[in-house]
């Protein structure tokens, strides 16, 4: 990777991902941001790094992902890319990013690749590049968004689009929902032993006040349940919960994403 990625946890639960060039250039002080839902903790790295805002990435439009963009731009006009097709207005929004566009960040040399993810918002994003995926909320680590905006086939539409990518894809997702995800996970799937598996080793991690993402695509696909319907075991699963026949995978899907929300 050309990247330098790293974590800052934002309000009860959110990930703000900052974004440098792994370079070795001890000069180079540009940091970019994805998803700023508060300004404290980037003006924090900013300043711990003696580094400059370069510019601002968002998924899509919900407050704990864009409430810092106003704060951080008083500090300094930057571009901010995001959704072109949101619900919603993002504050700030001056590059509106969809489908099939490609972004080289301000203060970047990696370039970027759109993807259209609605379900969790109408207009919601993701971006992918250099191996990472930047999902915000739609793919968290073995799990996905509410869908506030669209509905179970929207959202299955958009997991496979993600499902998709390769294997080695890392997943930087826009909350720490992780042992929660997998809890609901290994209750789908008891069988599963990766769930198992990963859900001892996220506990350790929570323990340690450390974070659990990123995950990768090829792990995603083993313990998700919301990238596995059209897994044997899933779909019965699902089936004995609904307690009828799921004759497609939207119906999978919906019936998994009711169970999560009521869990």
């Amino acid at each position: 990777m050309t990247l330098e990625i790293t974590p800052l946890p934002a309000l009860a639960d959110n990930y703000i991902w900052a974004l440098s060039p792994d370079n070795g250039d001890a000069g180079d002080r540009s940091l970019v941001v994805v998803d700023p839902g508060e300004a404290e903790p980037v003006l924090a790295e900013l300043a711990r790094r003696s580094a400059q805002l370069a510019s601002i990435l968002v998924t899509h439009h919900h407050p704990d992902h864009t409430g810092g963009i106003e704060r951080l731009l008083r500090e300094g006009e930057v571009p901010v890319y995001g959704p072109a097709h949101e619900s919603r207005p993002i504050p700030g929004l001056s590059h509106p990013l969809k489908e099939g566009d490609t972004v080289t960040p301000a203060g970047l040399d990696t370039t970027l690749r759109v993807i259209d993810v609605p379900g969790h918002t109408s207009g919601h994003i993701a971006y992918v590049g250099d191996g990472a995926l930047f999902s915000g909320d739609t793919l968290f680590f073995g799990g996905c968004g509410r869908l506030f905006e669209g509905d179970a086939a929207e959202m299955r539409a958009s997991l496979n689009k993600l499902r998709e990518l390769p294997d080695d894809t890392r997943v930087y997702c826009g909350h720490e929902y992780t042992v929660k995800n997998l809890t609901f996970a290994a209750a789908v799937e008891p069988n599963n032993e990766d769930i198992a598996g990963q859900l001892r080793k996220v506990r350790r991690l929570r323990d340690q006040d450390r974070p659990t993402p990123p995950s990768d695509i090829a792990l995603e696909k083993r313990v998700n349940p919301f990238m596995r319907w059209d897994e044997p075991a899933l779909v019965r699963a699902a089936e004995a919960h609904a307690g009828r026949a799921l004759p497609d995978a939207d119906d999978v899907f919906a019936v998994v994403r009711a169970w999560k929300d009521s869990f």
